[in-house]
């Protein structure tokens, strides 16, 4: 499933709305250590076009 969402984010990473959307949706069914590898490939690969988004939707998890 991680593989799934990975190449759904690639997929939807042109709109910043369908990128937050889809990285939502991702908590609702990944692991937990699904999660921090997603957590570490989404800084890896978008962090210099959505950190702002990557930072809340991950900060907002952790709470």
């Amino acid at each position: 499933m991680l593989e799934y969402i990975k190449t759904i984010l690639l997929k939807v990473s042109f709109d910043k709305m369908l990128f937050e959307k889809e990285l939502r949706k991702a908590f609702r069914v990944l692991a937990a250590d699904e999660l921090r590898q997603l957590k570490q490939w989404c800084y890896d690969q978008f962090s210099g076009v959505y950190l702002v988004i990557l930072n809340k939707v991950f900060l907002r998890a952790q709470a």
